[in-house]
């Protein structure tokens, strides 16, 4: 993998969270840091593929600890799984006072794109391969992330084309 993909293999955002991003308790809402997470992937993947994508799933957002007013907020994405048309991004989200070096992991996640050409079709993208052991476990969980969603997906569709919906 020549160093011009490497470099589009991530990409980061960092800003200050604004009174305009909480809720009633003072604390960033969920739903914007997940937009913020949304716009960092998908920069990732449109990067990575050169080409316009999509959203197809997002994997086990858990917000770990509150994002306040005023916290530098940080969010890296990374390539971390590629198929035919698709990119599985690791987003990493950080947030700490402006005022020390640490900024702990508020919550992580994987989203999945894929990337389309002018006409709207699936279109292919490089493939990414591992090169560190933290790529190689990254891969692993993204593909775990994606297998366990499959099989969720799958258990829902047979449950209402069984026509059973408990009412």
């Amino acid at each position: 993998m020549n160093n011009n993909m490497l470099h589009k293999r991530t990409v980061e955002f960092r800003f200050l969270a604004e009174p305009t991003h909480v809720n009633f308790g003072g604390k960033v809402h969920g739903g914007m840091v997940m937009k913020w997470i949304d716009q960092a992937a998908y920069a990732c993947a449109a990067r990575w593929s050169g080409l316009y994508c999509v959203t197809v799933s997002v994997g086990t957002i858990r917000f770990r600890r509150p994002i306040l007013v005023g916290h530098l907020v940080e969010l890296e994405a990374k390539v971390v799984h590629t198929g035919h048309s698709s990119m599985h991004i690791f987003i990493q989200v950080r947030s700490g006072d402006t005022q020390t070096e640490q900024l702990p992991e508020t919550n992580h996640c994987i989203i999945t794109f894929v990337a389309l050409d002018e006409h709207g079709n699936t279109a292919a993208v490089p493939s990414w391969v591992a090169q560190s052991e933290e790529d190689h476990f990254l891969e692993q969980y993204a593909i775990q992330m994606k297998q366990f969603s499959q099989q969720v997906e799958q258990q829902m569709l047979d449950f209402y084309q069984q026509g059973t919906t408990g009412a």
